[in-house]
């Protein structure tokens, strides 16, 4: 999928995401420049003495998560960050919540439909070279360097975006925190799918399990997702920390 969508990015964000998250999960995006005004008792917390563009993406955050929880027919609620920074769903609920400078996305869906889901969304513009061994294992740095000079630094991003998206699909079956290297990523151009290779154990995904996701470019935007759902490997949540 490469397609120039003659909108802003916000909208273009939620079209390429509701495409590729497919069935029973609701998508809400908002430009994070602008302020959604305030946030639920909860939710303050988490950016009390954060600079102000850090608390406009976090207000657009909740504010796009909420929108999408009124498309599923589900009453607005808070959605508190947790220990690990990410946000902690009300119950019955799973999502992804994912913002740059000029979009904010949040996907929510039923754990009866979805076991749980990643989203992410980037500038198409090249990882930053320093970042390049970081985050890309030996065999995706092999790959690259076959690819043309010219585009290795946006697929490297490309890279980034969709380990942050397996990343976050995997945390709520796994609570367990890795770095880049705990995956490996496969690009398959032609159907805009990546496979995401767990290179250690991570219970319950064993060394060598695969999870499949899908990206889309567009303008000047990568967006890529990831869906687990229930009865995938025989998977389930595990649950919320206390």
């Amino acid at each position: 999928m490469n397609v120039v969508f003659d909108h802003p990015d916000h909208y273009v964000t939620r079209v390429l995401a509701k495409e590729l998250l497919g069935p029973g999960i609701a998508v809400a995006a908002c430009d994070p420049r602008e302020d959604r005004g305030g946030l639920w008792p909860q939710e303050q917390e988490a950016v009390r003495d954060a600079v102000m563009a850090r608390q406009l993406e976090f207000k657009a955050g909740r504010f796009a998560a909420r929108l999408a929880m009124e498309d599923l027919g589900i009453a607005r609620a808070p959605i508190p960050a947790g220990p690990d920074r990410g946000p902690v769903w009300p119950k019955g609920l799973t999502g992804s919540i994912s913002h740059c400078e000029t979009t904010c996305v949040a996907a929510v869906a039923r754990n009866r439909d979805v076991l749980s889901l990643g989203l992410d969304v980037e500038p198409a513009v090249g990882l930053e070279h320093d970042l390049i061994d970081i985050v890309c294992t030996d065999a995706e740095r092999a790959w690259l360097s076959r690819q043309k000079p010219e585009l290795r630094a946006v697929l490297a991003k490309l890279i980034f975006s969709a380990k942050e998206a397996s990343y976050k699909a995997q945390f709520p079956v796994t609570r367990q925190i890795f770095d880049f290297h705990g995956l490996s990523l496969e690009i398959d151009f032609q159907a805009s799918r990546f496979t995401a290779l767990f290179c250690q154990n991570v219970p319950p995904f064993a060394e060598g399990q695969r999870l499949s996701g899908g990206f889309a470019i567009a303008k000047g935007l990568i967006v890529t997702a990831l869906v687990l759902r229930p009865g995938d490997a025989g998977l389930r949540p595990l649950p919320e920390p206390s």
